[in-house]
């Protein structure tokens, strides 16, 4: 069983869903495609989801008999002692000044490092 939960995804790609899954609400898709078919489903999703948030879950041998991915998201799976978990950011938390690493690239205006990134 897969389940896959798109939100503020283009329409094309939840037409695309419906060739092989069946969507039973606005966004939620389920069915039983082969493990094959699922990669190549998440793979479309990701790649064509644009500014929209996707999360698949499907069941798998393991403890919790099943597992799920998340797409531009901000929840994350966090594995704790071997069980899945989803990490929530805490709200309460003052905003990170973004890394030298994962900055914003050479060539953005001060105004568009500040609306993206803030003042800090």
């Amino acid at each position: 069983m897969t389940v896959i939960v798109l939100t503020n995804c283009p329409a094309g790609l939840r037409g695309f869903l419906t060739r092989w899954m069946l969507e039973i609400s606005a966004g939620v898709f389920v069915g039983n495609p082969s493990a094959r078919i699922r990669d190549v489903l998440w793979n479309e999703i990701q790649q064509y989801a644009g500014q929209g948030r996707a999360l698949l879950a499907h069941t798998t041998n393991n403890e919790q008999g099943f597992t799920f991915r998340t797409h531009d998201h901000a929840w994350h799976p966090a594995d704790h002692e071997g069980i899945t978990l989803i990490r929530r950011p805490d709200p309460n938390a003052p905003p990170t000044a973004p890394s030298p690493r994962n900055g914003p690239p050479s060539g953005w205006s001060r105004a568009a490092k500040r609306r993206r990134f803030g003042r800090g």
